[in-house]
């Protein structure tokens, strides 16, 4: 009953990609789209069978389907793909004699060496770029209020832009980078806030208010365009 793999089933609608993940948390079975991916994830508590997932995933055909077509395209990184920056379009120019591993020149991202490491190569240096951009951010917010984060990592995430952990560690999406400025200011404001305040209550809002004046704006743009950003890559 554990090993169930993902397969691709066909709904109503078409051929859909189906992971199954099995989790002792999980009180009842459930199902999201990826949308890093372009898959159904079904969840299913420790007793569950595959047989209660196909009937959650049948029973909501209709929405998995409206979902899975209402996806951004992906977008691949290759040579000659566009990717936002801070919000910029960059194309990728791939210059395989170079030196440099990649770089930003003239809003274009220069990726160095053979090709079959340039996509590795530009998720490398746009994740470095996010610690860079970001983890500075964090840590001048935080001195804004008087706290330090205890470390700021970057993670690849398909349900959060970022977290706080007890120990006042902070993880945010590297995905972020991609985003425009007023959303990456908004969303570390959110994260270093919960180091002083673990909760989402009236204190911790008007703190948030105190740190950015994006909240506003960028929440509606993350459910609008987050999506987007997870089909990059």
């Amino acid at each position: 009953m554990d090993d169930l793999q993902p397969e691709t089933l066909a709904l109503p609608s078409g051929m859909a990609r189906v992971e199954w993940r099995r989790s002792s948390r999980a009180r009842r079975v459930s199902l999201r789209i990826d949308p890093s991916g372009g898959v159904v994830v079904v969840t299913l508590p420790t007793r569950a069978t595959r047989k209660a997932g196909m009937a959650l995933l049948m029973g909501h055909a209709d929405w998995v389907s409206n979902r899975l077509a209402a996806l951004p395209e992906a977008i691949v990184f290759t040579d000659g793909a566009t990717v936002p920056i801070c919000g910029v379009p960059h194309r990728i120019h791939h210059t395989p004699t170079a030196r440099g591993g990649a770089f930003l020149l003239d809003q274009e991202l220069h990726v160095t060496g053979a090709p079959e490491f340039l996509s590795r190569r530009v998720r490398d240096f746009l994740r470095m770029e996010a610690r860079r951009r970001l983890g500075a951010l964090a840590m001048a917010k935080g001195a804004l209020i008087g706290v330090a984060p205890k470390r700021v990592t970057m993670k690849d995430t398909t349900s959060r832009w970022g977290s706080c952990a007890p120990d006042k560690s902070l993880a945010l999406s590297w995905r972020l980078v991609m985003a425009p400025a007023f959303v990456q200011d908004y969303v570390v404001a959110h994260e270093v806030a919960h180091l002083r305040h673990m909760n989402h209550g009236p204190k911790f809002w008007s703190l948030v208010d105190e740190l950015t004046p994006h909240t506003k704006a960028a929440i509606p743009w993350l459910r609008a365009e987050g999506a987007r950003l997870l089909r990059i890559g």
